[in-house]
C-alpha cells in the first residue's frame, strides 16, 4: 500500500510535537522529519543523539510512522550525520536536492560523483539516498534524472520523483513518472499554479489546487506498481497561522486518499 505522509517542513515555526499531531489528525500514515538547515529543523543533525527517544516516542504517540527525512544540501558531513541518524531512529531514506546549475555537464558530472560515493556509505548504515529533480539545478528533468539513475549502480540510491519540480521544467509529470520509476523510491507530492519558476503561495501548492494532473500523475504511480512513501511538501507557509496549516495537510489528504483509493491503492 502506498503511505502517505507530511513533510515537517509545513510546519515550520511550530515544534516537532504539534507538526505529529496535526499530521496524524489529518488522517496521514507518517511523517518526513525536516532536516533542513536554515530552514527548519525539526531533527537537528548536530544534535541528533539527544533526540532519538523523543522522536521514537511521538511516532508511537501519534501512530506515525517514520518514512522519511529531507536533508536537503548534498553536504557531505551532515548525510553521514543523516545516515547515522536514520539507522539509529528508523528513518529509511533521507532525501537531497542535486545543487550545481542547470545545464552545466561539470556540474552534473561532480554531483553525480559525489552522490554516487555518499550511496555506498548509505548502503552501509541501511538507508537509502534520494535525490530529486530541482528546478535550476544539475538535475533537473527527465533526462538528467536517468543520466544519475544509469551513472549510479548502488541500490541504495533511488529518485524522489516531485511532480511540481518536473512540471515546471516544463515536462507533464504523469508523462515523466514511468521513464524513471523503476529507480523511485520517495515521492515528494505538491501543486503548483503556472510552470513557475516558484512553486507559488503556500496554500496553492495543497493538492488539487494547482495545475498539475495529480490524479494522472497517482494513476501512474499506480499503473507503474510504486507502492514507497508519498509525502506532501509544502514550502513558504513560516507565516501561516496553525489552522491555515493544518487546512493545507487535511485537504491534500483528501485529494491524495480519494484519488488513490479510486485507482484501488489505499
Amino acid at each position: 500500500m502506498i503511505k502517505l505522509g507530511v513533510n515537517s517542513v509545513l510546519f515550520v515555526g511550530h515544534d516537532l510535537e504539534t507538526a505529529m499531531q496535526h499530521i496524524a489528525w489529518a488522517g496521514y500514515d507518517g511523517i518526513e522529519l525536516s532536516a533542513i538547515q536554515g530552514m527548519c529543523e525539526h531533527l537537528v543533525l548536530d544534535d541528533w543523539k539527544c533526540q532519538v527517544n523523543r522522536i521514537q516516542d511521538l511516532s508511537k504517540k501519534y501512530n506515525l510512522e517514520l518514512l522519511s527525512m529531507e536533508e536537503a544540501a548534498l553536504d557531505e558531513d551532515r548525510l553521514l550525520k543523516a545516515f547515522e541518524a536514520g539507522q539509529a531512529i528508523g528513518i529509511p531514506v533521507v532525501n537531497i536536492g542535486p545543487g550545481g546549475q542547470s545545464d552545466n555537464q561539470e556540474d552534473l558530472e561532480r554531483q553525480t560523483d559525489l552522490m554516487a560515493r555518499l550511496a555506498e556509505r548509505a548502503e552501509s548504515f541501511g538507508v537509502t539516498l534520494c535525490v530529486k529533480a530541482h528546478v535550476g539545478a544539475c538535475i533537473y528533468n527527465t533526462p538528467t534524472t536517468q543520466f544519475a539513475m544509469n551513472k549510479i549502480k548502488s541500490p541504495a540510491f533511488g529518485i524522489d520523483m516531485d511532480p511540481s519540480h518536473i512540471f515546471r521544467s516544463g515536462e507533464n509529470p504523469e508523462e515523466a513518472l514511468p521513464q524513471v520509476l523503476s529507480r523511485t523510491r520517495h515521492i515528494h507530492i505538491r501543486d503548483c499554479k503556472g510552470r513557475g519558476p516558484s512553486p507559488g503561495e503556500a496554500h496553492l501548492q495543497a493538492n488539487g489546487r494547482g495545475d498539475v494532473n495529480l490524479q494522472a500523475y497517482c494513476k501512474a504511480m499506480v499503473d507503474g506498481h510504486y507502492s514507497g512513501p508519498v509525502c506532501l511538501e509544502v514550502i513558504g507557509a513560516k507565516d501561516y497561522e496553525l489552522s491555515r496549516k493544518a487546512i493545507i495537510a487535511a485537504e491534500s489528504y483528501g485529494y491524495l486518499n480519494a484519488t488513490l483509493k479510486s485507482l484501488g491503492a489505499r
